[in-house]
């Protein structure tokens, strides 16, 4: 649902946007425009039925579809934990805390009209509510809990500090017990929603709803496989080795 040559104008039809680039349906539901397949009306048309400006939306539009192009793949593994730490909250958490309120609504959206003829994709929202009410307590225990904790015995591990042995709290039992534990149901709902979804393949005939519910599922599905990635495969296993050097420095 991208189309790097697709140019937007005031005479675009809303639905055709939205269908050349599914992240542009986040303009239109901020503004309340309906963009699916019945949305078969100019987007200067559409902007004078809210009383907006067009040229405001059309320059919010064009921002949402901006890609910066680089070839430059992340090397998690050399960055410092601070640096490490700061990437997982400002990048996973923050998205997450406004991807899932965000992909849950599109998935609602879409179900409301469409249950009748996707009758299997109704055990899709028990999925996504499951994954709400698992994944916010947990970054949440990371954020005040877990990730203060690595950060300070970085710090005595980097330095050689005398005292860095008396910051051991014995990590590994949370992160090898509930931290694994809770990444490991994540994974699960992740593939229930792929056998779901056909990999977030929309049927041929889906309309304009349907490929952006799908399109957010498999935005949200990759930013997780890469967080819990960088968690349960970096930063939890170098935390670890550090807080048994430190204990060895007793």
């Amino acid at each position: 649902m991208r189309m790097e040559n697709y140019k937007i104008d005031s005479s675009s039809f809303v639905s055709d946007i939205v269908a050349h680039d599914y992240r542009t349906a986040d303009v239109f539901r901020k503004y309340d425009i309906e963009f699916c397949c019945g949305a078969k009306w100019p987007l200067d048309i559409a902007c004078q039925s809210k009383g907006l400006e067009t040229e405001k939306v059309l320059k919010e539009l064009k921002q949402s579809t901006r890609h910066i192009a680089s070839n430059a793949v992340p090397d998690f593994d050399e960055w410092n934990i601070d640096f490490l730490v700061d990437y997982i909250l400002n990048v996973h958490h923050l998205y997450l805390k406004k991807a899932l309120p965000d992909v849950n609504e599109y998935v609602i959206r879409f179900l409301e009209g469409h249950k009748q003829k996707y009758p299997e994709l109704a055990e899709l929202e028990n999925v996504l509510n499951r994954l709400m009410k698992e994944i916010p307590p947990h970054m949440l225990q990371e954020e005040e809990i877990i990730f203060p904790y690595i950060k300070h015995i970085y710090h005595a591990w980097h330095n050689k500090e005398s005292y860095g042995n008396l910051l051991v709290r014995t990590l590994r039992k949370p992160v090898e017990g509930m931290m694994k534990k809770e990444h490991e149901s994540v994974s699960r709902h992740l593939q229930k929603m792929r056998v779901l979804t056909n990999d977030y393949r929309p049927p041929i005939n889906a309309c304009v709803t349907h490929k952006v519910a799908f399109a957010k599922l498999n935005e949200l599905d990759s930013d997780l496989v890469q967080h819990i990635h960088i968690e349960s495969n970096i930063l939890f296993p170098r935390a670890i080795a550090m807080e048994k050097e430190l204990l060895l420095d007793k």
